[in-house]
């Protein structure tokens, strides 16, 4: 199974992914976002957009990759990635459902408000990503608005367990049971922000 863990920037994705990976007998977190910066660092500038979601090889290439995992890997796959243009979503997603591939596509939503304040927690001073983060809010919200047939975790007054729970029930997965305690469930958690903050 892929599970696509959709939402705008400052939902928690990356986080919920990291958690699920570490609660589930068998899984992987994959990042599309990896491809795009494989092709900024070795493109041409003539060939780079604001947005590397706009590169049809970065679409083409994401799309490859987790077909292949998902022939290949025994477990559950996860994916974060916020993806907000209906023809993106297509080429990628419904693309590998159409081919029969087991995907499931949750969404992480949160109000605006939510959205900004976590935002600034993190920027840690990364204005240029930050301001692309909030520009793309916009854009997501209504584009998740529009999607009243996905499965929505609505976040704002949930703790991470919770969400992790949430999504597991809705997926059908069995989680094992979180012996960390919480400082190190802290710890680990500040590992992966801090791990998945880009320029």
């Amino acid at each position: 199974m892929i599970l696509w863990i959709n939402g705008s920037f400052g939902a928690g994705k990356t986080t919920v992914a990291y958690e699920l990976e570490r609660r589930l007998e068998k899984a992987f977190v994959y990042d599309p976002e990896n491809i795009g910066y494989f092709l900024r660092k070795n493109a041409p500038e003539e060939c780079k957009t604001s947005d590397f979601q706009d590169i049809s090889l970065w679409r083409e290439f994401n799309y490859q990759t987790l077909k292949w995992m998902e022939e290949t890997y025994p477990g559950v796959i996860l994916a974060p990635m916020t993806i907000n243009r209906e023809p993106y979503f297509d080429e990628i997603v419904s693309r590998l459902r159409t081919e029969g591939v087991e995907i499931r596509h949750i969404i992480l939503s949160a109000s605006r408000e939510t959205l900004l304040k976590r935002l600034k927690k993190r920027s840690l001073g990364r204005l240029s990503r930050e301001e692309f983060a909030v520009q793309a809010i916009e854009k997501s919200l209504d584009f998740f608005a529009f999607r009243p047939e996905e499965e929505k975790v609505v976040t704002d007054f949930l703790t991470v367990d919770q969400v992790v729970e949430q999504v597991a029930g809705r997926c059908g997965l069995i989680l094992k049971e979180d012996r960390r305690s919480w400082m190190k469930r802290y710890l680990d958690r500040g590992k992966v922000m801090l791990e998945h903050i880009r320029s």
